[in-house]
């Protein structure tokens, strides 16, 4: 019998311990969740860059979530983005994507679903994601990308260029580009 009354009292310490340890982890879980709130949002967002008195660039989304406030900060567009981009002499160039994310600390755009980018001149950049090197002015990406510029297309997988179209290095490509 007093094997039989310490097995109950084991188990009766053991389902005391159980309970009283799953409420504490519930509370650790809590611990490990990280606020991930914006510090700002907007919304119809609609940002003119100027410079000198010139206009520079004209940026729109529908959304804009502002996270300053981490460690690591960044501002999003989850629902994409569309940049109007002036040159130097006032010729529009147009930047658009689904999704863009820009990182404060690293000087990093990237840009993704649907990415277009169509020149001044006629040449038009399409891919799924495109990244954006605002300190080097230089874009560069590893998916499929489409390339078009006077009637002539280039495909292929990986594409680095500078901001004016003038440096191109492609990588695994396919089609016939004429000079």
């Amino acid at each position: 019998m007093a094997q039989s009354l310490c097995k109950i009292i084991r188990l009766v310490l053991i389902s005391a311990g159980m309970i009283s340890c799953e409420s504490n982890i519930n509370e650790v879980r809590k611990i490990n969740i990280t606020e991930f709130n914006p510090i700002g949002e907007a919304q119809d967002f609609n940002l003119k860059y100027t410079d000198s008195g010139k206009i520079k660039a004209i940026l729109i989304s529908p959304q804009m979530l502002d996270y300053s406030n981490l460690e690591f900060p960044f501002t999003e567009f989850p629902k994409g983005v569309d940049l109007t981009i002036y040159d130097d002499q006032q010729n529009k160039s147009f930047v658009t994507s689904n999704y863009a994310i820009s990182y404060t600390n690293s000087n990093i755009i990237d840009l993704s679903g649907k990415v277009k980018i169509t020149t001044h001149d006629g040449k038009i950049l399409e891919t799924e994601q495109l990244y954006y090197d605002q300190s080097n002015e230089w874009f560069f990406t590893q998916k499929t990308y489409k390339f078009t510029d006077k009637g002539n297309v280039i495909n292929g997988i990986g594409i680095d260029f500078s901001k004016d179209f003038k440096t191109l290095d492609t990588q695994g490509i396919t089609g016939v580009y004429g000079i």
